[in-house]
């Protein structure tokens, strides 16, 4: 029985370091399914298992803790740098801009929050107490990338003393984070009177009144001579309008017209196009007409279909110039990019591994997959250079010290910030540099969680040693209810603000919310109470920013008010 003692004991051994996060990993994830009242605390319990084996000293050398806790916090960051680098820009556009500043509040609030509850429950004597509420605060909103900049920042700072493990302040404060969160935006449905049934018939009504939204067919005869000898291309980019020529009738045949179709005056055009833009379409092209020839068109399945983006030659064009409503015939109505749906606007740059719906006339939609690729083989080969080739680049831009007023030591981004940042710039413009940044939603969630649940882990060993000095013997139960304040108090204020001030539909604003506190739980109770995508268009458009706030604050929160 030796041999299995010195498995569970000797620390220097490969196969106990391996053991011990095997176990510590399983035991958290399969604790993370438990629900209590629907809501689970998922992969974050391999945290409360690491700290359960470093309480009984169950651990692995110190280095090997560090160098897992900081390479998992490498892979995990980098992952959702590419994850959200895509949409990143492109959610600042129309009403992005007042959302993601209603966001930036939130945060703000959030850090406001925590310093007055510092101030007000803690010795501000004790060097430890505000790095420990730092921890706090990550855990308040659920933000793990956070915790995992604070702490790598952290060490940078205690550098000649043990540095205080800010996860024991994450842990207190986490679960009651997770169902604050949802309390905190039901109480906002509350103070601002909101029905959910009116929101529904609101949002129900603004996609009625919209009338970009509305198609509008109608029969015209080509009486602008300017148009004769002219293609459906130059038309299209003369008149700047989308709309869909289904078919035409020339010297008495129907037939579907294609790019480089060429119109003749007399020609019979069905356009299909938004109410909005049908008065100009006809006055630029020609009168609408009584016609009898459309019964074919009838005849033509109308289809929606999932396209994935595999053409090379796709990577990095833009919607607005593929011209798909005006040259195609068909819609795109969503695209969603690693599992977040982004703003389908004209300016959108098609990436590979991009999935575009597409709605139209079947044979058309069968013509756009296949420019776009639509070949799922071509994405099983993962890319896995670029990966570490952007984590290379990222490492060297968080090691770069950058010189600030009021700072004692030049900042640096570090382990968390350098990759994030250059995950993103990756994620939105590799495809200038010939980089292919796909990867398959499950890949990217596999690399994720991998390198979340060696940080957790490893972060969980750690402080499991003084986990219970710090939490049960200490200031526990103040984490525990700072860390609900600092939860409640900014959705109670900017949600309250967003409903009755900037008039935004109650399930938008409870995207908004969950988006700002990265919390999936909050968007999983938002989608239950509502049946359109209202909630998942809030969280993306926020997510980006928010997330990568939430990173880079952590990091300045300790470097200045730490160091």
């Amino acid at each position: 029985m030796d041999w299995l003692i010195n498995l569970f004991t000797d620390t220097d051994s490969v196969a106990h370091v391996v053991l011990l996060y095997a176990i510590v990993i399983a035991v958290g994830v399969y604790l993370g399914k438990i629900k209590v009242f629907g809501i689970s605390l998922g992969v974050t319990f391999v945290l409360f298992a690491g700290i359960v084996a470093g309480h009984i000293h169950f651990t692995a050398p110190t280095t090997i803790l560090n160098f897992c806790q900081d390479f998992g916090l490498i892979l995990f960051v980098f992952m959702i740098g590419m994850q959200v680098g895509p949409g990143f820009f492109e959610s600042f556009k129309k009403d992005g801009l007042t959302l993601n500043g209603l966001s930036v509040a939130i945060i703000l609030l959030n850090i406001v929050t925590m310093f007055a509850c510092y101030y007000i429950f803690f010795d501000t004597s004790d060097k430890f107490n505000l790095p420990m509420m730092i921890g706090t605060l990550y855990g308040a909103v659920t933000n793990t990338p956070g915790l995992g900049a604070a702490t790598e920042a952290i060490g940078t700072v205690f550098q000649d003393i043990e540095a205080p493990q800010i996860a024991s302040g994450y842990a207190c404060a986490y679960p009651l984070g997770v169902t604050g969160i949802i309390l905190a935006t039901i109480a906002v449905r509350y103070l601002t009177k909101s029905r959910l049934e009116i929101e529904e018939e609101k949002l129900s009504e603004e996609e009625a009144e919209n009338p970009h939204a509305k198609p509008h067919m109608m029969h015209l005869k080509v009486s602008n001579s300017y148009l004769a000898g002219r293609t459906l291309m130059q038309i299209s980019e003369f008149l700047n309008r989308d709309f869909v020529c289904s078919r035409y009738l020339h010297d008495g045949q129907v037939s579907i017209p294609y790019r480089n179709t060429i119109f003749e005056v007399d020609d019979e055009l069905l356009i299909v196009c938004a109410e909005a833009d049908a008065e100009p379409i006809k006055a630029f092209i020609g009168p609408e007409i009584d016609a009898e020839w459309n019964v074919e068109l009838e005849k033509q399945p109308m289809v929606s279909r999932r396209i994935v983006v595999t053409n090379p030659s796709m990577n990095g064009k833009t919607l607005g110039k593929m011209h798909f409503s005006s040259v195609y015939g068909v819609n795109v109505t969503r695209i969603t990019r690693h599992g977040i749906d982004l703003f389908a606007g004209r300016n959108h740059h098609f990436h590979i591994g991009d999935r575009i719906m597409v709605v139209g006339p079947e044979d058309n939609v069968n013509r756009v997959a296949d420019m776009m690729g639509n070949s799922v083989k071509r994405l099983n080969a993962p890319n896995i250079a670029t990966i570490f080739v952007g984590i290379m680049v990222g490492i060297i831009f968080g090691s770069l010290p950058i010189a600030l007023p009021l700072m004692p030591v030049p900042m640096k981004l570090g382990l968390a910030g350098g990759p994030l940042i250059i995950a993103i710039l990756i994620g939105r413009f590799g495809y200038r540099v010939k980089l292919v940044t796909y990867t398959t939603t499950s890949a990217n969630m596999m690399l994720r969680e991998i390198g979340l649940v060696l940080f957790l882990a490893s972060v969980g060993i750690k402080a499991g040693a003084n986990f219970w000095d710090t939490v049960v013997a200490g200031d526990g139960l103040k984490y525990v209810y700072t860390g609900f304040i600092i939860t409640v108090i900014p959705i109670l204020i900017v949600g309250t603000i967003a409903k009755l001030v900037y008039k935004f539909n109650y399930f938008l604003v409870m995207g908004m919310i969950a988006g700002t506190y990265t919390d999936p739980p909050a968007l999983a109770y938002a989608n239950q109470v509502c049946s359109r995508e209202a909630p998942g268009v809030g969280y993306s458009t926020v997510y980006p920013l928010s997330m990568f706030l939430r990173i880079l604050t952590a990091q300045i929160l300790v470097l200045f008010f730490c160091g």
